[in-house]
């Protein structure tokens, strides 16, 4: 056996005599210990948090979307969409025309967005899940209005219709005759997040292109699901080639690009905040390892004595110290784990009465922080054992 290591493995769990010496290291344990266990908790919770935000994202997004570069609209030909059936991988799109409008219903009034889709639509999002009653009902009479948009203008389902008036293209002067009106009944109210809400009106595609005075070629957007998301970027490459330049291909991560870098910003500045805490904490490690070496001089100069050379010595005290703060970084990963289990599988911890405080367990976070306790704990073991000096052993 590797001699520093079966020394430092014996100092680590033999005790002192002297009962401070003794205070000192299980107050440095713990610290350890409760850090790794809370940086783990508060990764695990912002990974919880992450999935939460962008559900409702994935409810409402394919997984991709075909933009125009510039402009709001794009015309897509019968060829174009024969060739996008014949791409291997891409299970179905559907097309979409989007606009802002004003909405009336009785006095009240709102401007919001009336999005003309087809009856794929439901195929590639999840958005018939968000109905929050009613039905999903989309034709030349009826569509689906967000909750925010009900609760504004009072509607009903299947009462007195909503009236969607939209300004005709064109340039010159406003007058009566450039707004065109359409009315709907409302079959259904959906609920996905708050402005997503108070956004939109979905409504039949051909209804809204002959609203909005759009040929039936003409879109503002086409949604694509795929059948395996793995290989995303091949499928992507191929559609690419099929739309043309004029078209962006966007993936849910490009479409929501501001919300995944508040959430990969706030991940990582938590992060370091407790990774400093960390840094503050393994200062003790330092301190308890150099009272240690204190306590324990009598023995290194024996070890010296012996033909111990002094970067052995100063291993033992390294490979102490690392020992150290591995165990306490696995016991507090294992405690933190724990935690998270418990609060996945009873929910003990509520936002509100309905809704558990979001958390998830990732693997990659449990490296993050063995990775983090280790390389501090290296640090700080290697400044502690640089304080054994020829100079310390002097009789």
């Amino acid at each position: 056996m590797n001699f520093p290591f079966y020394i430092a493995k014996r100092y680590v769990r033999s005790k002192s005599t002297q009962n401070a010496v003794n205070i000192i290291n299980l107050i440095t344990f713990l610290v350890i210990v409760i850090g790794s266990a809370a940086l783990f908790i508060v990764l695990s919770g912002f990974a919880g948090l992450k999935t939460f935000s962008l559900q409702f994202s994935n409810t409402f997004d394919p997984d991709l979307k075909a933009l125009p570069a510039t402009g709001k609209f794009f015309s897509i030909t019968p060829e174009q969409e024969q060739e996008l059936d014949n791409i291997e991988g891409l299970v179905s799109y559907a097309k979409e025309l989007e606009e802002k409008v004003y909405l009336k219903h009785r006095e009240k009034s709102h401007i919001a967005f009336i999005k003309g889709i087809d009856s794929n639509y439901t195929k590639v999002t999840g958005i018939n899940d968000a109905l929050l009653y009613g039905l999903w009902r989309v034709n030349q009479e009826q569509a689906v209005a967000g909750i925010g948009i009900a609760n504004i203008l009072g509607l009903s389902v299947n009462q007195s219709p909503l009236v969607v008036l939209a300004l005709k293209p064109g340039k010159g002067s406003l007058s009566q005759k450039d707004l065109k009106t359409k009315p709907w009944f409302i079959s259904g109210v959906f609920g996905i997040e708050e402005n997503l809400d108070k956004k939109y009106v979905f409504a039949d595609i051909s209804s809204v292109q002959s609203l909005l005075g759009k040929d039936e070629n003409e879109i503002s957007g086409l949604s694509l699901k795929l059948r395996d998301t793995d290989d995303i970027s091949a499928v992507k490459n191929k559609i690419g080639s099929v739309l043309g330049k004029e078209i962006l291909i966007k993936d849910r991560q490009e479409l929501n690009s501001t919300l995944h870098r508040m959430l990969n910003t706030e991940n990582l500045a938590t992060y370091l905040i407790f990774t400093l805490v960390l840094i503050i904490a393994l200062f003790n490690v330092v301190g308890a390892i150099i009272m240690m070496i204190l306590d324990k001089r009598q023995n290194l100069n024996t070890l010296y004595n012996l033909g111990t050379t002094l970067k052995k010595l100063r291993s033992i005290y390294f490979i102490q110290g690392i020992l150290v703060t591995a165990a306490g970084g696995v016991i507090g990963v294992t405690l933190g784990s724990l935690l998270i289990w418990s609060q996945i599988t009873f929910e003990w911890l509520k936002i509100t009465p309905s809704l558990a405080y979001p958390v998830e367990y990732r693997t990659i976070n449990v490296l993050i922080v063995l990775a983090t306790i280790l390389v501090l704990g290296v640090i700080a073991s290697k400044i502690s054992s640089s304080r054994i000096t020829k100079k310390l052993l002097a009789p």
